[in-house]
């Protein structure tokens, strides 16, 4: 009978231990898979954002992403890349769409900026503080929204703690300081976005951002 039990009791450990091995042995295909998503969606964000110039167009192509950024999130949802990025496109499906259809984007995404910089602040070099700090500067303030130009500023700055050479988070700090008339900083921080290394696995990105920034610097010279 012992020598039952135990065999038994061998028996239930090697399934336990089986299935914690391949538990654990899923997790870097699961990561692997979302790390796909991930550089998929910022491929086709840049796509939607840089080459398509029509408006309706670019507007249906931001929405498409959104739903596939959430189907993504859903399949990995304790990926905080998927989650900023889900905010990103709601926010530049905000932009595109404008108007009053754009509040309710807003208003989603900065909830979910908030909370990956409550669950992890450094997700991609600190993401998630320079896109609220673009929204907080760039909607409208109380009662429409929650536009707040000290908690931009706030923001950004913290954004470039994490990250102080990152292309993102000194474009668009010079952005804010350029639409608040410190047009010396502006330069100075549109300038600092200018030379940031090269990110070889976004080429369309830097390219269109890199565009920006010397239209930016043409208004401001």
């Amino acid at each position: 009978m012992k020598a039952l039990n135990f065999i038994k009791q061998n028996h239930v450990i090697k399934k336990l231990t089986m299935g914690i091995t391949l538990s654990l042995l899923s997790l870097p295909l699961l990561a692997n898979a979302a790390n796909q998503n991930l550089l998929d969606i910022q491929h086709q964000w840049a796509a939607c954002q840089y080459e398509i110039v029509d408006q309706e167009s670019k507007t249906n192509c931001l929405q498409h992403l959104v739903k596939e950024n959430e189907q993504a999130f859903a399949s990995n949802p304790t990926s905080n890349e998927l989650k900023v990025w889900l905010a990103i496109n709601k926010s530049s499906l905000a932009g595109a769409k404008g108007g009053f259809d754009a509040l309710s984007l807003v208003k989603q995404a900065k909830q979910l900026f908030e909370q990956v910089i409550a669950d992890e602040p450094t997700a991609l070099n600190g993401s998630a503080y320079t896109s609220l700090g673009s929204l907080y500067y760039q909607v409208p303030g109380w009662p429409l929204a929650f536009g707040s130009d000290k908690k931009a500023e706030k923001m950004f700055k913290k954004a470039l703690a994490v990250n102080p050479d990152g292309i993102d988070a000194n474009y668009f700090y010079a952005d804010f300081l350029y639409e608040d008339g410190r047009k010396l900083e502006a330069i100075e921080y549109f300038k600092k976005a200018q030379q940031a290394t090269p990110r070889p696995d976004r080429p369309l990105a830097d390219k269109g951002r890199q565009q920006e920034i010397q239209g930016k610097l043409k208004e401001l010279m």
